[in-house]
């Protein structure tokens, strides 16, 4: 019996080989040698000379679309780093789907335990941070454009906590293998530290080891869509690449005197005597210093204050909202959330039935595009908010 099962299996190799299939990889029509290899059971790999296609198995996810399944890497020229921002599922699933990474997984970082398992890190107080790491193709993204998706995913002022999720495991970090990132990791946090009162608790660290977590932690969310997750995964279509804080020298260029005083001052412009109040074009307002998505004209309506005024944001994690007690009262201060800029205050007296508030903005800390121009200046994901 095994003498036929033997012989079957000769003539079934010698068969594939007729065809131009190899059992230790697999040959093209020409002959021509390709490798294959499955990864992480997300991911079909196949290397053509030094370049690889990534098609992703689970393509049908209700999760946003990875712009990264039909891309070709060099293999040869990916870089890694590895980034603590809380619950691995969500930072997995998110840092996955930005341009340009290869691929990510999840695993625990710089602890003081070799091989721990999810349940050291909750019982025994193994150290390690759940982090993932990520791989990238420095020729499709960069190492400062992964760290604002970072930034825009975590809270960095709270310590070995985000989210909901309580422990020295939640910890942020950035870990590095190449010493020579040091200057851009470090030269992105005083950006971030920029944006803030408090100070970061943002680990900047040497990475010491990695150890991949266990295989159901592994996509998590592709497999589980529904599943827990503490930040918003479809932010992750912004496009950040573009989103940099220009320096005050810069600033005082390209301002206005008015814009400057505006938006780095806190100053108020004149009601009534300003570009945007009465526009009633459609269209997205930008903060004019970073040109972060900020408000749509969907949400606009007459106050009859004499400045631009929205019942709301397009969304919460695009402003932030400060105490003001300058002027001898207690304000609600708006601000852009990256460029930290001075938009306005806002107020409990807007239209009831859009929720009651009244964002009030200046026009100098806002630059306008309309609905026609949108698509061509990068805001296409927003068009169909405009009504």
């Amino acid at each position: 019996m095994k003498k036929y099962i033997v012989l079957l299996a000769i003539i079934v190799v010698t068969s594939l080989l007729a065809i131009g299939i190899n059992i230790n990889g697999i040959y093209n029509g020409s002959n021509e040698k390709l490798e294959e290899k499955t990864m992480k059971d997300k991911n079909v790999i196949i290397k053509e000379d030094t370049k690889i296609k990534v098609s992703s198995k689970l393509k049908t996810s209700s999760l946003p679309m990875n712009p990264n399944n039909d891309l070709v890497f060099n293999i040869d020229d990916l870089k890694d780093i590895y980034l603590a921002g809380g619950c691995f599922w969500g930072v997995e699933a998110y840092m996955s789907r930005v341009y340009g990474v290869y691929d990510v997984s999840s695993g625990y970082a710089n602890g003081l335990t070799e091989n721990p398992s999810y349940e050291d890190l909750i019982y025994k107080n193994s150290g390690h941070a759940e982090t993932v790491h990520i791989k990238y193709d420095p020729s499709l993204v960069t190492l400062e454009t992964l760290l604002n998706y970072y930034f825009k995913i975590i809270d960095p002022t709270t310590l070995n906590q985000q989210g909901n999720d309580r422990g020295l495991q939640y910890r942020t970090g950035i870990y590095y293998t190449d010493s020579k990132e040091l200057k851009t990791i470090n030269d992105r946090v005083k950006k971030e530290q920029t944006l803030y009162s408090d100070p970061l608790v943002v680990e900047v660290l040497p990475l010491k080891q990695y150890f991949l977590a266990e295989d159901y932690h592994q996509d998590y969310l592709d497999k589980n869509p529904s599943g827990y997750c503490h930040i918003n995964l479809n932010t992750v279509t912004e496009d950040l690449s573009k989103l940099e804080i220009p320096t005050d020298k810069v600033l005082k260029k390209n301002l206005t005197k008015l814009q400057y005083d505006v938006t780095q001052n806190g100053a108020t412009e004149r009601a009534f005597d300003n570009e945007y109040w009465n526009l009633k074009e459609k269209g997205i307002y930008v903060d004019i210093v970073t040109g972060e998505p900020l408000f749509i004209s969907t949400d606009k309506y007459d106050s009859g204050s004499g400045w631009p005024s929205f019942t709301k944001a397009i969304s919460l994690d695009m402003v932030k909202l400060v105490e003001d007690n300058s002027l001898f009262s207690k304000r609600t201060e708006i601000k852009s959330k990256k460029g930290d800029t001075h938009l306005g205050h806002v107020f409990n007296d807007g239209p009831i039935d859009k929720g009651g508030l009244r964002y009030c903005v200046n026009s100098a800390s806002l630059k306008f595009i309309p609905v026609d121009k949108m698509k061509e200046m990068g805001f296409e994901e927003y068009i169909d908010l405009i009504k």
